[in-house]
């Protein structure tokens, strides 16, 4: 039996880099509302990242992304994901942590070279709570 590790170090860092972009040092809190300049920038993050893990990566017409680790076989995916848009002045796990979690799953199998038994998608839904457009 194989035993996947998840490296809590690399989420860690994600995490924090994720939160520093749209971060307000004076308020608290970081603010990266959906199809803004800091949204952008997280996107063009997460992007990079998929990239790294050797992901197929697909954004759909209303730029939600999804970052997919491919199995044999015809099954469906499973999806692990929420959003990395944020409300104004969001805590620090706002929605990315369903995210980078996720990612951190698919790095356990590249890191341990095991092909899942079914696709994992990892997806980032855009303006998900509904802050910039609603209903979202």
């Amino acid at each position: 039996m194989i035993k996947l590790h998840l490296n809590g170090p690399k989420l860690l860092e994600q995490i924090r880099a994720l939160g520093e972009i749209g971060a307000d040092a004076q308020n608290g809190g970081r603010t990266r509302i959906a199809l803004t300049d800091a949204d952008k920038a997280g996107r063009d993050r997460l992007f990079a990242w998929m990239r790294e893990l050797e992901l197929e990566v697909a954004i759909d017409r209303i730029g939600n992304i999804f970052g997919t680790l491919r199995a044999p076989g015809d099954a469906a995916p499973l999806m692990i994901g929420s959003h990395i848009d944020s409300v104004t002045n969001a805590g620090a796990l706002d929605g990315c942590y369903g995210v980078l979690a996720g990612l951190a799953v698919q790095r356990a199998y590249r890191e341990a070279g095991v092909t899942p038994a079914r696709s994992i998608t990892v997806a980032a839904f855009s303006n998900e709570e509904g802050v910039r457009y609603q209903p979202d």
